[in-house]
């Protein structure tokens, strides 16, 4: 058995270094394949590059006349203008916002003048100059956030609600999560656009948001006239302690009820007139929020910002064509010159 031993350790170590050395000789494998495709793609730049080398002159004075041409069309073409309206919505009347702000884009690319000049009652040659609609959520602090997070953990299951942390709401969250939105009006006139929120104050009401509101309304009514009947009940409570303390002041000590059953002592009738006037605080303390709540979303929706009178110009990247037909021209050249590349190699190619 001792002669085992040294023989069963002696083929382990044997086992290790062919394990090692296999190792080895696969990460050799893959850093020289690595390299092959780092020194191919490499290659391949440099040929892009070369006619940039090669003709300079020429594609410089091609990509120079490109820019010249660039520049042309932008002084000659109609600028396009810009402008934005920050709305707040209620009654969840913002999916209808959504809708509407789709509907009207389809009816622009369909070049559909005549319903576009009835929706924003607009004529038919302004129309024709508007080019498109935008909304976006609009601007928005920590709080507002932090806020709708906390809305949205409460409609949720709460064993769902620990999986998904404030960062990832953040991120993935729909656009018609907030609560603010931004409806930016592209036009190729500056000075129509505050003709435009007539049409966009016919998107809000729908069906669904005005049951909404009716309902929000019947129960603020509901608890206003709980509240006031409450009020009224205390009032006449108050109106009984107040003839108390007054025979109290006459006689010392009174009691009401069946046959003075319910003995009322100054001290007693004092604290329950208190403890009624802090009731009494409450209730007006609510009547005051629902009074608020109604006069605050009353309507279907507020603007924060309308419209400007006159829009901005637009400043995309994709109208600067200075800039964009030189890089343009400078890649189809590249292109041509690889596809020359390539169908010179298959010419040649040989079996």
């Amino acid at each position: 058995m001792s002669d085992k031993a040294p023989q069963n350790n002696q083929n382990e170590e044997v086992d290790l270094g062919q394990l090692f050395n296999a190792i080895g000789k696969l990460f050799e494998k893959f850093f020289a394949f690595l390299g092959r495709v780092l020194k191919h793609f490499f290659s391949l730049i440099i040929y892009a590059l070369k006619p940039v080398v090669t003709y300079f002159k020429t594609i410089a004075i091609v990509v120079m006349a490109a820019a010249i041409l660039g520049f042309i069309v932008e002084k000659f073409k109609k600028p396009v203008y810009v402008s934005e309206m920050l709305v707040k919505p209620y009654f969840d009347s913002k999916y209808q916002l959504a809708n509407n702000v789709s509907y009207f884009n389809a009816l622009i690319n369909s070049n559909n003048l005549s319903e576009i000049s009835d929706i924003f009652e607009i004529d038919s040659l302004d129309a024709a100059e508007l080019i498109g609609f935008d909304i976006q959520i609009g601007p928005e602090t920590g709080n507002d956030l932090l806020k709708e997070y906390n809305d949205y953990i409460k409609t949720i299951d709460s064993t769902l609600a620990k999986d998904i942390p404030y960062e990832d709401y953040v991120e993935n969250r729909d656009i018609l999560s907030g609560s603010i939105f931004s409806v930016k009006a592209k036009s190729r006139s500056n000075d129509i656009f505050t003709s435009l929120e007539k049409g966009f104050d016919k998107t809000f009401e729908n069906k669904y948001s005005t049951k909404l509101k009716n309902i929000r309304d019947k129960t603020i009514e509901i608890k206003t006239n709980v509240y006031k009947n409450e009020l009224k009940r205390i009032d006449s409570l108050q109106g009984i302690y107040f003839e108390v303390l007054k025979a109290e002041s006459e006689n010392g000590k009174v009691s009401i009820g069946l046959e003075g059953m319910i003995p009322l002592t100054s001290q007693k009738t004092a604290t329950k007139e208190y403890e009624l006037f802090q009731k009494e605080m409450v209730i007006r303390d609510s009547l005051k929020i629902l009074e608020q709540e109604l006069i605050k979303e009353n309507d279907y929706y507020d603007i924060l910002s309308g419209f400007e009178e006159i829009g901005t110009v637009e400043r995309d990247f994709w109208n600067r064509y200075t800039v964009i037909f030189p890089a343009m021209t400078l890649l189809f050249i590249i292109i041509i010159y690889l596809l020359y590349g390539a169908f010179k190699f298959i010419r040649d190619y040989e079996e």
